[in-house]
């Protein structure tokens, strides 16, 4: 079970465990243990043992090794970074009855654990022991997995039980043996990047077109946020698939799903066969109720740091509030702290920098523009149309569709309009946002910007849709 749960979160390939040593790159090995995971963590400074199981799950951006008519089958033909693409803490309650998944986006700025860098990443080559700042994707570089671990640990404060990595081909691999993975989405996905032409509606993928579907980052919701969120989708589906009574309700069945998949994830020497065994059986009938998935708040999207260039910086308050709910084993969905704030719909961009203009100059026009205003839109001069500023029907918001990734921000303030976007020629595109006032949804609800909250937010397994949005994602 710990592969598959491993291989639906990952995006990247694994390494072998002998380049940790030597940081020389080697083709990914056939090894299923990743041997250096543990042996040599010291206990110095490593968080206390909680209440519950903690496993990181690790995927590398890694090639070497993959034939070119392979890279092209998988469509992972760009760049590697020799990183982890993706990592997600997967934590599984004491009582087995709820596990809860929080992503580490790959970008976050943070302090290593103490180590010797060997020129790999932005590292430079010396034998003195430094803890300089990165961003987290890169500590497997400078240090293999036992640096990623003891980074990971420092950041978060939460112990880590077990670690797994995988590689593309295993992602593919897993999602066939176990039949596919269900999807859904309300309008057309097409994403140059990764592949992916995926049609309206719901559809069941294979393992190909489901590696496209996770690495997917410029579709909607757009960012790694957007593609976290489409991978822990995923990831649910497949728990709930692996934790079914036909496979959990059976040892046979949970041997043969060990067997089938040991070879498309490596994972530490301490998680055994019967380990997995143990927790599939005691998982068994795990309903999408009793999971739980979040992404670390972030403060700051575009964190200028010196050689690293763009990174995120964790919204502290939030992210520590939210490790605290793990390392105490409780749920990390309803702490007032960690979710959006009380009364206010969360938005992705600041209504400060959205322009919108109100036609009318009756009461009803008056009133919008001034709840509008209110919630921090800049509102430019009226346009003047009928006398008391309403017409029939639904109230109606047209916009230069070229400036659609602001549209969610107006259409979640006033959530009863529809929302008209106008395909506009040449390069000048209009950013004002043009409010028709009728007789139903002029009603302006409460905003407040908060990125993280929209499509990161902590949510139950069954308010996580088939696409990866979320209540506080959907227009």
């Amino acid at each position: 079970m710990a592969c598959a749960v491993c291989t639906a979160l990952t995006c990247g390939a694994a390494l072998d465990p002998k380049t940790v040593a030597t940081n020389t790159p080697v083709p990914p090995g056939d090894s299923e243990r990743v041997s250096n995971a543990f042996e040599k963590l010291s206990e110095a400074g490593r968080p206390a043992r909680g209440p519950g199981m903690n496993i990181l799950l690790v995927g590398l951006d890694r090639r070497e090794g993959l034939s070119q008519k392979t890279k092209n089958r998988l469509h992972v033909n760009g760049k590697q970074c020799d990183c982890t693409d993706v990592m997600m803490l997967l934590h599984i309650s004491a009582d087995r009855r709820r596990v809860s998944v929080v992503s580490i986006p790959r970008d976050s700025y943070v302090r290593f654990a103490a180590h010797r860098d060997h020129g790999k990443g932005f590292g430079k080559i010396t034998e003195r022991t430094t803890r300089h700042l990165g961003k987290i994707n890169s500590a497997y570089a400078h240090g293999g997995p036992a640096l990623t671990i003891r980074t990971v640990e420092q950041s978060t404060g939460v112990r880590i039980d077990h670690y797994a990595e995988t590689d593309f081909p295993g992602f593919e691999k897993t999602v066939n043996r176990l039949k596919g993975t269900q999807v859904c989405s309300a309008e057309p996905l097409k994403d140059k990047n990764s592949g992916l032409k995926l049609a309206a509606g719901t559809h069941t993928l294979n393992g190909n077109h489901a590696l496209r579907f996770v690495r997917a980052r410029h579709v909607d919701p757009p960012g790694d946020l957007g593609r976290i969120r489409r991978q822990q989708h995923v990831l649910g589906d497949l728990l709930r698939t692996l934790t079914s009574d036909r496979t959990a309700g059976s040892p046979l069945e949970v041997v043969r799903a060990a067997a089938a998949l040991s070879g498309s994830v490596r994972w530490d020497k301490g998680f055994t066969t019967r380990d997995m065994a143990r927790l599939a059986r005691d998982l068994r009938g795990l309903t999408a109720k009793r999971t739980e998935f979040a992404t670390v708040p972030i403060q700051d999207f575009d964190h200028r740091a010196p050689v690293w260039g763009s990174t995120l910086r964790w919204d502290g308050p939030r992210a520590r509030a939210l490790f605290a709910d793990l390392r105490a084993d409780r749920p990390i969905t309803g702490n007032t702290v960690t979710g959006p704030a009380p009364g206010a719909t969360p938005v992705p961009y600041r209504p400060e920098d959205v322009s919108v203009r109100v036609e009318g100059s009756g009461k009803t026009a008056e009133h919008v523009a001034q709840e509008l205003r209110d919630n921090g839109f800049q509102v430019t001069g009226p346009r003047r149309a009928t006398a008391d500023g309403s017409g029939r029907g639904r109230t109606e918001i047209t916009y230069d569709d070229y400036w659609q990734r602001k549209a969610s921000t107006v259409s979640a303030a006033m959530p009863g309009a529809v929302m008209r976007p106008q395909k506009v020629k040449g390069s000048k595109h209009s950013q004002v946002f043009t409010v028709r006032p009728g007789t139903e949804g002029a009603d302006v609800t409460d905003v407040v910007y908060d990125r993280s909250s929209v499509v990161g937010a902590p949510v139950r397994g069954d308010e996580l849709g088939c696409d990866g949005r979320t209540p506080h994602s959907r227009d």
